[in-house]
């Protein structure tokens, strides 16, 4: 925990003897009371020496002033991780010439640089900040910046100002401050007295330290001048607090609002987190997450970049006190009123590399109502006896974060036909290859070599009805020795270059524990079905890949994740069951349609404001998407018309349904109408709502 030391408060004590006005000994320790035991509970005593200010009558209208002034002095000993109470604020200083570009640049990036208020210029005061400020004093500690270059810090910019009529030749640059401009911008020690409050630790105050702060790999959006990298403080936060954290920090967007990463701090870019750029080294108890905020020293890092002549900022950890209590209700620059629906839940999306991802509760809810949906049982085989709760809201947060997919379908049970291969797969990892391309991720599709000209076909013919956005890559992959399925995955067989960041296979042949692929009647297809299985194992010890496993029987690829649930409860389960998991392991009533939930769910997360913030870092004008790029992802939802079309176009290439062979519009022995159009239907209007079921 913070404290002012012993000699900060002989210095408070001289400070105001010399304040005008008459001796009130009351005042001084109003104002010490105030200040610097709020934080150990003692603000009941300000109240009743407020009463009996009131009751001693007119005089004490002049205490009040001198409580006014010796507000300039505990703005100057604002330290870091002080609960004040009050909210605090980042500071810059620039050239009015730069101002209208740094003022861009905040919109441009709103979670690092939440501007609280641009001055005018020679503007010294911060009216609806604080009242008598003073910004050349007010703060405890300035950096001055040449030709962007830290050149030293001072306790006061009185050194660094002149009047016209004053410069003089002196080595040290001086500016007229009728030329400069200050910006006050939103500072996250504005929530950690919420967060005490809400019972999370706050490891830097516990440890009493500055916050750790760091330079990110992520670019802030340039702007005119104004280019740099993202700065991000840090927090550990033990696991199971991690909704409140994000809840608490949500609400406060002019603080930097909800966190912007969750997990290892190599995917920001940052290699140790005992080196911090900026403040101090903050130790992770155990069980405690890294957590990452947008953080306001972002601004000094514009200071650097933009190189202007003479600029000035606060010194990190040395922030401005406001006169705003830090309450939810006291303004509306420290908090804002928000939609709960909208508040962000956390989840954990990937162990290696340790990850969480954010999404609204309106979308988590949505979500939920597919998955739902897909774990009816028309044809009742079961499948609700392996459903594992969000493994469809999990996959699609990964999937979301991906930015190339392999996909693979194929599952021959028709062992005497040719082909071979049934209706349900290749409908849906279709629909999933569509949003993904939608959505700008790279989408490649692994087949049998027995399977790769048909399915080749089968690709250019959903591109020409306007099924697929575009073609798709089509390979294979043959296991030529120990080391095949690492060079597969990642460039040069090198495991830090993952070729791929999530996997997908839906209704997939999946590899037994004897070794054999069988379908569900218990019959070995092994000699048609290629070890695409060793890809998903491989995957396992390669960093940053996940995978997901879709299917609806037990024996398909990722369902080795619940294998001990397919042995005792599916038919001819110790035979089929498949034994090689997936991360995500998504049970439908036919896979088909959790190919269909999954492109509605990354629908849902792209359209969702929260979970677009921390995918963007907090970094863009807009949190909505542009009305012509929403128009696309919609267009690109599964459809009637469309899951029809591509079923069609299986069915002329001899492609039959799978329990009972029929070449026919159906998929598992269910007729594509009423039962799948009803299912698709039923997602798009959770999804998007009636009016775009069928674009």
């Amino acid at each position: 925990m913070a404290f002012i030391s012993q000699s900060d408060s002989s210095l408070f004590l001289l400070s105001i003897s010399n304040v005008q006005i008459p001796p009130f000994p009351l005042c001084v320790a109003l104002m010490y009371i105030e200040y610097f035991s709020a934080q150990n509970g003692l603000r009941i005593w300000t109240n009743l020496l407020f009463v009996l200010c009131w009751c001693l009558g007119e005089s004490m209208l002049t205490a009040v002033g001198a409580m006014r002034c010796s507000l300039k002095y505990f703005r100057s000993i604002s330290k870091s991780a002080m609960d004040s109470g009050y909210q605090q604020a980042n500071v810059v200083i620039l050239p009015s010439h730069l101002a209208k570009d740094f003022e861009a640049f905040c919109r441009s990036n709103p979670a690092p640089l939440p501007l609280l208020y641009g001055s005018q210029s020679g503007e010294t005061s911060c009216p609806p900040l604080a009242k008598q400020a003073d910004i050349r004093t007010d703060i405890s500690q300035y950096c001055v910046y040449q030709e962007g270059r830290l050149v030293e810090t001072v306790s006061s910019l009185q050194n660094y100002i002149t009047q016209p009529s004053s410069r003089t030749a002196s080595e040290q640059p001086v500016c007229q401050w009728s030329d400069m401009v200050c910006f006050y911008l939103g500072c996250s020690f504005g929530f950690e007295g919420r967060l005490k409050k809400a019972g999370v630790p706050v490891r830097n105050v516990e440890q009493g330290r500055n916050v750790s702060m760091y330079r990110t790999s992520v670019p802030c959006i340039p702007t005119g001048v104004f280019s740099c990298p993202l700065v991000v403080s840090m927090r550990p936060i033990p696991a199971g607090l991690l909704d409140t954290a994000v809840e608490v920090t949500h609400i406060k967007p002019q603080a930097h609002g909800a966190p912007l990463h969750i997990g290892d701090p190599a995917l920001l870019g940052i290699q140790d987190l005992s080196r911090p750029d900026y403040g101090e080294r903050v130790e992770l108890q155990p069980g405690d997450v890294s957590v990452f905020w947008a953080c306001g020293v972002t601004a000094i890092e514009a200071i650097l970049s933009s190189k202007p002549s003479l600029a000035f900022s606060h010194s990190p950890g040395c922030m401005f006190l406001t006169d705003l209590p830090d309450s939810a209700s006291s303004s509306p620059i420290t908090s804002v009123e928000l939609n709960p629906d909208l508040t962000p839940l956390c989840f954990l999306v990937s162990h290696n590399p340790l990850f969480y991802s954010l999404a609204s509760k309106k979308a988590v809810a949505k979500i939920r109502q597919l998955e739902t949906i897909i774990g009816e049982d028309p044809g009742e085989r079961g499948i609700r006896a392996l459903f594992l709760q969000d493994e469809l809201l999990r996959s699609c947060l990964a999937l979301s974060h991906s930015s190339s997919v392999a996909i693979t379908t194929g599952f021959p049970t028709h062992y005497m036909h040719s082909p071979p291969d049934e209706t349900d797969g290749p409908p849906g990892a279709i629909a999933i290859a569509t949003m993904l391309l939608s959505l700008g991720k790279q989408v490649t599709l692994v087949t049998d070599r027995r399977a790769l000209e048909m399915n080749q076909a089968i690709i250019n013919e959903a591109v020409r009805t306007g099924v697929l956005k575009t073609t798709i890559p089509l390979v294979t992959f043959e296991d030529t020795g120990p080391d095949s399925a690492l060079h597969f995955l990642c460039h040069h067989g090198d495991p830090s270059k993952p070729r791929y960041d999530h996997l997908v296979a839906i209704e997939r042949s999946g590899r037994a524990e004897d070794g054999n692929y069988y379908n569900m009647r218990g019959v070995n297809i092994k000699h048609l079905v290629d070890p695409i299985d060793d890809l998903f194992i491989a995957a396992k010890d390669i960093a940053g890949i996940t995978t997901t496993g879709i299917g609806d029987g037990g024996n398909e690829l990722g369902m080795g994740k619940v294998k001990e649930k397919v042995k005792s409860l599916m038919p001819n389960g110790n035979l089929i069951a498949c034994v090689v998991p997936a991360d995500y392991a998504i049970t439908a009533g036919v896979s088909n349609w959790g190919g269909y939930a999954v492109a509605c769910g990354l629908y849902l997360l792209h359209t969702c404001p929260s979970h677009q913030r921390y995918l963007k870092k907090g970094l863009g004008l807009e949190n909505a998407s542009p009305q012509e790029q929403l128009q696309d992802w919609t267009a690109n939802l599964p459809s009637v018309d469309k899951e029809e079309s591509i079923l069609s176009t299986l069915v002329h290439f001899g492609i039959r349904s799978g329990k009972t062979a029929h070449l026919a519009m159906e998929v598992d022995g269910l007729t594509f109408h009423p039962t799948h159009s009803d299912i698709i239907t039923r997602l798009v209007e959770i999804t998007v709502g009636s009016a775009t079921c069928n674009p």
